[in-house]
């Protein structure tokens, strides 16, 4: 069966042209409709924003489920099973569709496990604090239209898979979290890295290659190691390289920010007044 579009709304946000890998993140609002979606590669995962509950059918595969979705409610498509809904009121909903592939990666190295034996299950009504936390955390980096780092992207995107494996698998891995963080070494290794190419874009899987480690172990002990994440790291890092390039050179505003890994010069500027609550052109003049 070939992949089915879309519904014929068409999506209010969507991360289809942001660079985002992996993944694509949109925001649906439907009229009183029906749908088909059939996707070979992806998992499907939907959460319902609806004000009010909205009576749902819902068909996938062979199993069949009728009830009504309220906010929060979340149904999980498995990649090559076969989707059809329909629903009598405005609909509201947020889809998350994560390839497959990267599911399996995720599970080979955070877990050692053979991904050919680890499904995703099919899940028709359920709630789970963490994947609608992780959703509303993609939907607000959406609206921000990519102002934000595609590293803080990636790690939602990692978290939300090994969520996903623990808790909607057709078997339940073990998660081993490592205590006391990273090593002096692995620490100077990590940083002499960022603080060598914060002019570029700096992705989490590259930081955890340079350890031998899992996207996931990578960003738990770093966070253990220096309170706080990877993302937040590069970004103080960004805004201080800007702070000495503003006070000791002549560059213009637009230059620093590309100096510093920033893609515009109103990203630099939103970053920076957030962190230390001035403009960076009032920061220069003082």
């Amino acid at each position: 069966m070939p992949d089915q579009p879309e519904p014929t709304c068409l999506p209010i946000f969507s991360s289809q042209n942001q660079g985002w890998e992996n993944i694509l993140v949109q925001q649906f609002q439907c009229p009183p409709s029906e749908l088909n979606f059939h996707y070979s590669d992806e998992h499907s995962i939907c959460l319902s924003l609806a004000p009010r509950p909205v009576r749902l059918l819902q068909i996938r595969g062979d199993k069949r489920y009728k009830g009504l979705y309220g906010k929060g409610d979340i149904s999980i498509t498995p990649a090559k099973v076969p989707f059809f809904g329909r629903w009598d009121s405005d609909k509201r909903y947020l889809q998350i569709r994560i390839a497959s592939r990267f599911i399996q990666s995720v599970a080979r190295e955070t877990f050692s496990k053979n991904p050919d034996g680890l499904e995703l299950l099919p899940e028709f009504q359920i709630r789970d604090h963490q994947i609608e936390e992780i959703s509303m955390m993609l939907l607000a980096e959406l609206k921000q239209k990519n102002s934000s780092s595609k590293l803080y992207i990636e790690s939602l995107i990692n978290v939300l898979a090994v969520d996903l494996l623990r808790k909607h698998a057709t078997a339940k891995p073990c998660l081993s979290l490592y205590e006391g963080g990273l090593p002096q070494y692995q620490r100077e290794q990590v940083l002499e890295y960022i603080n060598e190419n914060l002019h570029l874009v700096i992705k989490l899987v590259d930081l955890a290659a340079l350890l031998s480690m899992s996207q996931f172990h990578f960003s738990h002990m770093f966070k253990q190691a220096f309170g706080i994440s990877p993302y937040q790291y590069v970004l103080q890092q960004r805004i201080e390289r800007a702070k000495e390039l503003l006070k000791h050179t002549d560059q213009s505003i637009m230059e620093i920010a590309l100096i510093c890994g920033f893609n515009s010069h109103s990203h630099l500027s939103k970053q920076f007044r957030h962190l230390t609550g001035i403009a960076p052109k009032a920061y220069r003049a003082n």
